[in-house]
């Protein structure tokens, strides 16, 4: 299946109605043809894993070919280097939070959660957080010490004010603390800090990971999570 094959099959499967939502729900629609994300996975599927097909529809710098891309790579073959080449061009919350499934994959993902923490641009800044979520929901082996650092870093971004970053922030607290009871108790503790920040931005996304944590629903079914040393 070659590029081109690939790119009018994702006109095909766009509408202009699904395009004219994109601006709605914050998504960047320049370069975007309107297409569902789950019409992406379906073609995905049928395409099946492509290294070479995945840095072609990169390179087109059409919205949905780029997060098609990252269904289609081949994780084996995904270097430092290519991660940080299309975190760099992530210019849409949907494209970064898709493409960090595949990056949470990478033995080397903890290492650029610290980078990208720090990083001055937003959706760069974003992937970090973004990838602590999907490490804290699907990496089912990794140990509660493994994410002290992370409530570390979520702790001391609290202040970022951009609508991006403060939700994946937010995100972050809550998915690690919704792994365990110990978890959770640890990140109510660090919400209560990040509560005394006294800033917009942490006051609420304190106050927001702290109405869920504190859920009875929420407390009922983390208690049947085994707690992991």
């Amino acid at each position: 299946m070659d590029i081109e094959f690939v790119i009018e099959e994702l006109k095909l499967l766009s509408t202009p109605e699904h395009l004219a939502k994109l601006s709605h729900f914050g998504i960047e629609d320049s370069k975007a043809l309107g297409v569902k994300i789950p019409l992406l996975r379906n073609l995905a599927k049928t395409i099946g894993t492509n290294h070479a097909l995945a840095l072609e529809l990169w390179d087109t710098e059409i919205h949905e070919a780029r997060i098609l891309a990252s269904m289609i790579e081949d994780g084996r073959m995904v270097t430092e280097n290519q991660v940080d080449k299309w975190v760099s061009d992530f210019n849409s919350w949907d494209m970064c939070d898709s493409c960090c499934d595949l990056i949470a994959k990478m033995d080397f993902v903890r290492a650029k959660i610290e980078e990208y923490s720090t990083d001055e641009r937003e959706f760069v800044k974003r992937t970090a957080f973004t990838l602590m979520c999907k490490l804290a929901f699907h990496d089912k082996k990794a140990c509660d010490s493994s994410y002290e650092r992370f409530f570390d870093i979520i702790e001391r971004e609290a202040w970022d004010e951009r609508n991006f970053v403060r939700k994946a922030v937010n995100w972050a607290l809550r998915q690690i603390g919704k792994r365990n009871e110990y978890l959770r108790i640890m990140a109510i503790e660090v919400a209560e800090r990040i509560k005394g920040q006294g800033t917009k931005p942490a006051v609420w996304i304190a106050t927001d990971a702290l109405r869920e944590l504190n859920d009875e629903k929420v407390i009922v079914r983390v208690n049947r999570t085994k707690k992991r040393l």
